[in-house]
This record gives structure tokens, sequence and C-alpha cells, in this order.
């Protein structure tokens, strides 16, 4: 074991009891006050100016308008670096963030749960090259409470006001009090970043914890998803297969309206409509307003509209039919595994129980020390050299960072031993 190992196994720190802290201090008003949104390009010069003049980490957030707008796109960016202070930037007025994205080159971002803001950040031109997660950060510190309210809480003993992070953000103006919100979110970021910092090297995680974020700043773009229309809520629901073409059909149809008026497509029409008419294939406009989601919110042409989707799926032919389920990526799901493979049932039960008792000890979720995913497809299709070099490339090549490989490789290894002897 190496000297970080084996500082992160002894470790047991926990964030402060309760019992032992003083109450946290409402953070009401930002330091420097709410500062204007920067809306122009004369606007947008001097926050480019401000922050490459700036010196240190710069906080990021970004707010979007989900539930109420087509997509992810972000409607708000909050940045806060010292010695330049807080800035709240519109890039739908400001399209072209070229310049802040410059100014912010070669910096390092703080952002907490980075993949969530990262996807709208690459849409307007702006990725990290170095950043700090202070969520992922918590998580490997083992705190129990990883939200950010909760970090700056536990760790810095502040509250920060709640109840604005769900609003529309396309909203314009936006309201000072969704301002004030948006510029407390990134208020503390790089205090709690440096508090986390220390406590992560304080536990022997800390180069765990760079790798992370590495891996975070340099993934690509997710590849679209596949036939995106399986994931409507209730598709359990849905059997036969002229069924699934309804829902497909109704999906897309619905996609393209709300992609045209930049809505979301559940405002459009809901999940729970679309799965009502997959079951019951109406004939007709006037039995698809009998429906539920339906009737009450369309007007003629609008079911029209939807009955001709309806219509499309029940005119194909059998042999255009959309199949049951997707084509398996992967392993079967573990339910199925001692029907279809015993052996690789056991290989799995002894992975599980070795990790999870590891993650125990090291005070961190499983699946921040190993992906559960990982486990699942080493254990269905073992290499077949089973020796420690063989496992560490396998892991490798399913993205396991090295961090994690030298962690759970004994681990893992004896499990797929230990299956094979038995």
């Amino acid at each position: 074991m190496t000297d970080a190992q084996e500082t992160a196994a002894g470790s047991t720190a926990q964030p402060p009891s309760q019992d032992s802290t003083p109450a946290p201090v409402p953070l009401l008003e930002p330091g420097d006050g709410i500062p204007p949104v920067t809306a122009d390009a004369d606007a947008l010069a001097a926050v480019v100016s401000a922050f490459t003049a700036g010196s240190g980490p710069v906080a990021v957030d970004a707010e979007r308008a989900s539930g109420y707008r087509y997509g992810q796109r972000a409607y708000l960016i909050q940045l806060r670096r010292a010695g330049a202070g807080t800035a709240l930037v519109d890039p739908v007025a400001c399209p072209d963030l070229s310049g802040l994205a410059e100014a912010l080159d070669g910096v390092e971002w703080v952002l907490h749960a980075a993949t969530q803001d990262l996807p709208c950040l690459r849409d307007i031109g702006m990725l990290p090259r170095a950043l700090f997660d202070t969520e992922l950060a918590g998580r490997l510190a083992g705190f129990p409470r990883v939200g950010l309210g909760a970090m700056v809480e536990s760790v810095l003993g502040y509250t920060l006001e709640k109840g604005h992070s769900a609003v529309d953000w396309s909203t314009r103006p936006l309201p000072e009090p969704w301002l004030r919100y948006a510029a407390l979110d990134v208020e503390l970021l790089v205090e709690l970043r440096d508090a986390l910092e220390k406590e992560l090297d304080r536990q022997g995680k800390l180069e765990w914890a760079r790798q992370e974020f590495d891996a975070i700043a340099s993934a690509p773009p997710p590849p679209p998803r596949k036939d995106p229309w399986r994931r409507t809520s209730g598709m359990h629901k849905v059997r036969r297969r002229r069924q699934l073409a309804v829902v497909r059909e109704l999906w897309q149809a619905r996609d393209r309206v709300a992609r045209r008026r930049d809505v979301s497509p559940g405002k459009v029409l809901p999940d729970a409509a679309i799965v009502e008419a997959a079951l019951a294939v109406p004939e007709t406009v006037e039995a698809l307003a009998q429906l539920p989601g339906f009737g009450n919110r369309n007007g003629r042409k609008q079911l029209q509209h939807w009955q001709s989707a309806v219509d499309r799926a029940r005119a194909l032919p059998e042999s255009a039919l959309p199949q049951p389920g997707q084509t398996p990526n992967g392993p079967p799901p573990p339910r199925a595994w001692a029907d279809k493979d015993p052996a690789a049932a056991a290989r799995l039960a002894a992975a599980r129980a070795a990790v999870t008792a590891h993650a125990e000890r090291l005070n961190l979720p499983q699946e921040n020390l190993i992906t559960p995913d990982t486990v699942r497809r080493l254990c269905w299709e073992p290499p077949a050299d089973r020796g420690p070099g063989a496992v560490a490339s396998a892991l490798r090549g399913y993205g396991a960072r090295p961090w994690q490989i030298e962690q759970t490789l004994p681990l893992l290894t004896a499990a797929l031993s230990a299956s094979a002897d038995s």
C-alpha cells in the first residue's frame, strides 16, 4: 500500500457534527452587491478585461430553462474571480463569448456538479482545460450531502438562499431576487474549493480528485442518444410493437413542434398522453379526444396533428415496426445472470462485496471508487488471462482512472480468480 492509500484507508474524517459548530450564518447578499447583467458588447468587453486581469481560479455556473424551453441552452452565466468580482452574463444577448473564453483559457474553473453545466457551456464555446468540481470533491471526501447549499453550510458555515434553481431563466428581464440567487451561487465557490482541497489532501485523496477532474475536462461530448423516444416516461406499460410505433411517431411529432416553438416538449404534449394513445391506438380524432391528456388542451387542428402521427404508426408494415427492446450494449441485467451464466453471477457477487467493503473503508461512494458498469462488464467477460496485468488493461479499456485501478485491482483480480477456481 502506498502512503496515500494508507492515509485514505485509515481516514475516518467526517464533516463536523452540528453539535460542535455554531449555527450557520445566512448569506443574504453578494459581498459586492448584485452586478448588472452583461447584455451588450461594451459591457462584455469590460467583463473580459476585468477577468483577464483577475487572479486565481474562476468560479463558473450556468442557469438553464429546463421544463420551459426546448433543449438545455444556457440563459445566464455566472462568474467570479479574485480581482474581477462577479459577472452575470446573458449569453443570448451576447452570443459571441470567444473573448471571454480566451480570457479564461488556462485558468482553473471551479464548478459544482460540472457535468451538468459543461454541455450548455460547450454549446456557447466555453470549456475549461482544468477544473475543480466541488460536488465530486465532496463525494470523494466522504460528505453525506453534496448539494451546493449543504456543502457551503457544512464546510464554510453559511446558508445560501434557495428557491430559484428551477425557474424559467429565459425570462427577460430577470427579476432581482433571481439575480441575487445567481450571484450567490458563485460567491463562495472558490473558498469552498480551497477548503475541500485541504481536506482531500489531508485524507490522501487529492491526487484521486485531480485525476477525476482531468477526466471530466478532457471527456468528449457524448454521442447522440439512440432512439430517445424510448425514454418516454411510462414506457414500461407499452408492450406491443404497434404500440411502440405510436410512441415513436407521437414523440417525433411532438419534438418537431417543441423545437419550432422553443418550448419544453412536455408543455406541448405530456409523456402520459403519448403512452395513453399508444395503449389505445385510436382510429379517429374523436376517439383520441377521449383519452387523458388530449381532450382538454387540444383544439381540433392539434388533435388532427396527433391523430396523423397515430395513423402513420397504424399504417406501418409489420417489418417496419420497432423491436420491443434496444440492441443491448453490454451485459444483461444482473438479475438474469444466475440463469444465463452462474459463474459470471458468482464473479459479480464476489466483486461487488469486495468493492463495497473497500469503499466503506475509504469513506467514499462505491460508484466513485469504480463504476458499477465497469464491474459488470469485467465480470461478464473477464480477460482470458486473469492476472493483474490483464485485469488492469481491461479496467483501463473501460475508462477507469489510475487511482481506481490501484485501489480495486487486487480486489477484482481476487474475485475473478476465486470464481475461476470454484
